[in-house]
């Protein structure tokens, strides 16, 4: 049994663990709140409740969640850990920090992977010791629920751990992607990002409401891209596929390149509106419920693609 540390167990380190726990793992959690700690495997066991009345599990909760258990301290969380996945806050200092400790305390052979969302995993790996095993591994939000993983090599990464976190990834049902150089964003937030702001200037210029520029990608390109990728998408939008795509819109694609609408930057007046009328629309003492109510689409989702892919095998 693979034997998994997980640093920090607020909402992602929560969600990793129901992951590696649900792909048969043996888990151990730490965190640095006792009162985190303490809330930690009531929050998971429900999580798993719910993942359970969605179909989304093959054996029944309290046997996964019998595999996962709070450490008492760093040192017994990954002393016998073949993967370690941190999830701490955003800070440079702190991965710094936390890398060093885990450098020391895991067994040689052990991989050292982050959660980070944007910081390169040079700026906190560079000077150990055991810097071939280390990279990131950014998951979205929430990894149980969505089991897209990209993994980042650092200059030094070697291709081993890069091919064992891989294995491991595809062993627990996540759907891991290799992102071979660093690049601040990564891949996904970098897509996220160009459409964000492709959507702000547009309700920042007036060409569409930010209620309907919602819909739109909800009902329009959300559809497809909820099973297929872009570049599968126009291969089936054109009759010879995407060389042919290319030669009909690809002059279409360039003119927006070149001749992009005027910037509108996340500190423009448009981003107080669209907070205003989402707050309209929802509360921010809403908030939470909603996000339930995400989750539990998400499950549906995920329970029907679950359905299709037995069907179509």
């Amino acid at each position: 049994m693979t034997r998994v540390g997980i640093v920090g167990a607020g909402l992602i380190g929560r969600a990793w663990a129901i992951v590696f726990a649900r792909g048969g793992c043996e888990v151990r959690l730490v965190d640095t709140s006792y009162d985190t700690a303490q809330a930690a495997l009531g929050l998971i066991r429900t999580g798993l409740r719910d993942l359970a009345d969605a179909g989304l599990l093959d054996e029944p909760p309290e046997r996964i969640l019998s595999r996962i258990a709070m450490g008492a301290d760093l040192a017994e969380t990954v002393g016998t850990a073949d993967y370690v996945q941190e999830n701490l806050p955003e800070r440079l200092d702190l991965k710094r920090t936390i890398f060093a400790e885990l450098d020391r305390l895991a067994p040689a052979g052990a991989i050292l992977a982050s959660s980070t969302s944007a910081i390169p995993g040079s700026s906190f790996t560079e000077d150990l010791a055991g810097r071939g095993r280390c990279l990131v591994a950014h998951p979205v939000n929430p990894p149980h629920l969505v089991p897209l993983v990209e993994l980042c090599r650092t200059p030094w990464t070697s291709d081993e751990a890069v091919a064992r976190a891989r294995a491991l990834m595809e062993q627990v049902g996540q759907v891991p992607v290799t992102v071979e150089r660093e690049v601040e964003g990564f891949v996904l937030n970098r897509l996220q990002g160009a459409l964000l702001n492709e959507a702000l200037r547009l309700v920042a210029h007036g060409y569409v409401s930010p209620e309907d520029l919602d819909r739109t990608v909800r009902d329009g390109l959300g559809l497809r891209w909820s099973f297929m990728g872009p570049f599968e998408t126009i291969d089936l939008n054109a009759p010879q596929g995407v060389a042919d795509y290319a030669a009909r819109y690809g002059g279409f694609y360039d003119r927006l390149a070149a001749q992009p609408l005027p910037d509108a930057g996340w500190g423009h007046p448009v981003v107080a509106r669209i907070d205003a009328d989402r707050r309209a629309a929802l509360p921010t003492d809403a908030l939470t419920a909603r996000q339930l109510w995400r989750d539990r689409r998400l499950m549906g989702l995920l329970a029907h693609k679950k359905d299709r892919a037995a069907h179509d095998e």
